[in-house]
């Protein structure tokens, strides 16, 4: 499905991927784990299309993802979803944004009917942390990024967040790159792992 290779970036004069790659199958759930500020949030934008890497590619079945015609089959959740919606639209826009949702999906994370009338700025972060990954489970989707979805939440939010998602992405059979610094989160959801470290993805699990 997905392929990367050798991405270089730099932000001015720092270089934040050197030569870096990265192959993904169907069903494949990956974990990429790093101290901060080395560049995984950088590298997920990348995979997802929505930054371009200075050298090197990302294929989506052989294909350069830039110019994937259509909703791209890989999409990112980024750690603040409430940077990601406008505080202004109620969830119901919000869910029909991206395009027509299965019914199974906003039913298996958890999004209640009665949510859909109220605005994003008056849910909870885990409230809207699951209405943001629902609006992301295209039909076209068959990769998700999540970049730290869960790190901004109590225990037991982010457990049954995770508990529903792998849920969901196991019936839609989305692959799944998990970006986090919780070691026990991601050998709990992962089945293979990489360490951003000097500049490249080395094997981690």
């Amino acid at each position: 499905m997905l392929r990367a290779e050798g991405l270089v970036h730099r932000f001015g004069d720092q270089l934040i991927l050197d030569q870096a790659g990265l192959e993904i199958g169907a069903n494949d759930r990956i974990g990429i784990a790093g101290p901060s500020g080395v560049g995984k949030t950088t590298l997920g934008r990348i995979l997802a299309g929505q930054i371009q890497p200075q050298a090197g590619r990302v294929l989506w079945n052989g294909e350069a993802l830039a110019e994937f015609d259509g909703p791209s089959p890989v999409q990112l959740a980024p750690q603040s979803p409430e940077m990601a919606v406008d505080p202004r639209w109620s969830v119901a826009d919000i869910l029909k944004n991206g395009g027509a949702l299965d019914d199974s999906i906003i039913e298996g994370l958890g999004i209640r009917p009665e949510w859909h009338g109220r605005l994003a700025r008056e849910l909870s972060g885990g409230e809207l942390a699951r209405v943001s990954l629902a609006r992301l489970l295209l039909p076209s989707t068959r990769l998700l990024i999540c970049d730290e979805i869960t790190a901004q939440l109590d225990a037991i939010s982010a457990r049954q967040i995770w508990q529903a998602l792998l849920t969901v992405l196991a019936k839609q059979h989305v692959a799944l790159i998990v970006i986090s610094h919780d070691d026990t989160l991601r050998r709990a959801v992962c089945n293979t792992g990489f360490l951003l470290q000097d500049k490249c993805l080395k094997p981690d699990m």
